[in-house]
């Protein structure tokens, strides 16, 4: 694997912890699997169609295994342009990829710790508002960075899904991306400043530990345009 990754992993690992005052005894490095044959092989009998990410999820007697796999590719291009360091409308899809399985990791990791189930839409609605944020606290340390359009637009105005897609999934996809782009653009209303506030972490703790239907409660109700 690239030389950079493992620390954009850990970085990214690092900063959902800091937000969400969540501490994780397992490192997503050392749940990563870059080879596709390999995760194929793991994941004979539980998916059919592998993607540049994806989680693998495996309950068994009481525990649950997990493996992280990110396109090779896709790595090797982050490592030649680091997103820590530019920021671009050029690596921003991969940097979203590489995340998106991060916030995957650790969602299902820390409800895993307390035996709490996650259904799909709430990991994918999560892992949206995770991309949000991650990025907008990203660009604040660049400046000078460009994604070619405001980050709430590039990120919720016609998002693009995978085509092979099937109806059930292309629709959770749907529902989950209008869910946190509508809490998202009620977080940046709510706090405009780009300096991480205590009311603006205290929001997202909160929001973190609720389950789905809470958090979709809190979107449709007051504050969230």
């Amino acid at each position: 694997m690239a030389a950079a990754c493992p620390e954009l992993l850990g970085a990214i690992q690092g900063q959902l912890g800091r937000l969400y005052d969540v501490e994780l005894q397992e490192d997503v490095r050392d749940y990563l699997v870059t080879d596709r044959r390999l995760f194929a092989a793991l994941a004979t009998g539980v998916t059919s169609r592998l993607r540049d990410e994806q989680l693998l999820v495996v309950e068994n007697e009481g525990a649950v295994d997990l493996a992280l796999y990110l396109d090779t590719e896709v790595l090797e291009r982050l490592a030649a342009a680091d997103p820590l360091e530019n920021l671009s409308h050029a690596n921003l899809a991969d940097f979203w990829t590489v995340l998106e399985g991060v916030s995957h990791f650790h969602y299902v990791a820390w409800n895993a710790g307390f035996d709490k189930p996650v259904t799909l839409l709430e990991l994918e609605m999560q892992a949206e508002v995770d991309k949000y944020l991650s990025t907008r606290l990203l660009l604040q340390g660049q400046p000078r960075a460009t994604l070619g359009a405001p980050l709430l637009q590039r990120l919720f105005d016609d998002p693009t899904f995978d085509p092979d897609l099937d109806a059930e999934e292309l629709g959770r996809y749907q529902a989950a991306s209008a869910l946190a782009g509508r809490y998202c653009a009620g977080l940046e209303s709510r706090f405009p400043v780009a300096v991480v506030t205590l009311e603006l972490l205290r929001e997202l703790r909160t929001f973190y530990r609720l389950p789905q239907a809470a958090k979709i409660a809190r979107i449709r109700a007051g504050g969230f345009a």
